[in-house]
Formats: structure tokens, C-alpha cells, sequence
């Protein structure tokens, strides 16, 4: 019985699905969306801002509100709650590291632009090697 669903999130189509499949598959389990914010970097984007941010935990959660709120708001239209956490660092080391004690996780296919797939590498194939949970992959 799957009583415990780990769903990570970035704002992409695929993410959506993936969260949507798995409120359909394991409406009964305890779903937790995650959301993982790069590392603090000078170099990275969005992550610079946690960079220069006195207290980088709630910059981290600041930036993933609209995120998570949407991801809030998909659930409600099945008529469940789910529970959203923040991480900060490399995506799929984040998620594999989260991984645990869960008993699936449920993942889009891929996302971002192919500039980003070709220079972070594929992020859905390293979290399926690693998970210490089996991984459900929506297309």
C-alpha cells in the first residue's frame, strides 16, 4: 500500500502532470510536493537572490510560494491537501536525498528548455537511478 508519495515541482507542464497523476493514482496516500531552489550562487539566476539573502531559508520559500500555491491549487480541484516543502541545492540530489521514506516517487518527464537539458543533464534519469524509493516518470 503506497501511503507516502513524494512529487517535486518546478514550473514547468510536465511537473503538473506528474502532480496530477499521482493525486489521481494515490488519492488516499500522503502526497508532498517538493520544490528544490538552486544552490546560493553569484552565477545561478534565480538562485543569486538566495546568495545576497540574510536569511536564505525564507528567501527560498519566498521564491517557491506562487509555485507551491499553484501546486495547492491542483490538489484542491481533486478535493485533497497536500503538503508542499522547500530545498535548497542541485534538483535531483535534492529530491534522491528526499527520497527516503517515501514509498514512491512521481516525477515529470523532463522539463526546462533543451539548453537546460543539455547543460544540467537529465534530471528525471539521475533522481531514477539514485531514489531509494521506486519512481513512477509521467509523460
Amino acid at each position: 500500500m503506497i501511503s507516502r508519495v513524494l512529487v517535486p515541482m518546478d514550473e514547468s507542464e510536465m511537473a503538473e502532470r506528474a502532480l496530477r497523476f499521482a493525486l489521481e493514482a494515490h488519492p488516499d496516500a500522503e502526497i508532498v510536493v517538493l520544490h528544490v531552489v538552486g544552490q546560493p550562487s553569484s552565477m545561478m539566476g534565480g538562485a543569486a537572490g538566495l546568495a545576497l539573502a540574510d536569511d536564505t531559508e525564507e528567501a527560498a520559500e519566498e521564491q517557491a510560494s506562487d509555485l507551491l500555491d499553484r501546486a495547492r491549487e491542483i490538489a484542491a480541484e481533486s478535493g485533497i491537501e497536500v503538503d508542499t516543502e522547500v530545498m535548497a541545492g542541485h534538483p535531483a540530489r535534492s529530491v534522491v536525498d528526499a527520497s527516503e521514506g517515501f514509498d514512491v516517487v512521481v516525477i515529470g518527464s523532463h522539463s526546462g528548455s533543451l539548453a537546460d537539458r543539455l547543460l544540467v543533464g537529465n534530471i528525471a534519469e539521475k533522481i531514477v537511478r539514485g531514489s531509494a524509493a521506486p519512481v513512477t516518470v509521467v509523460r
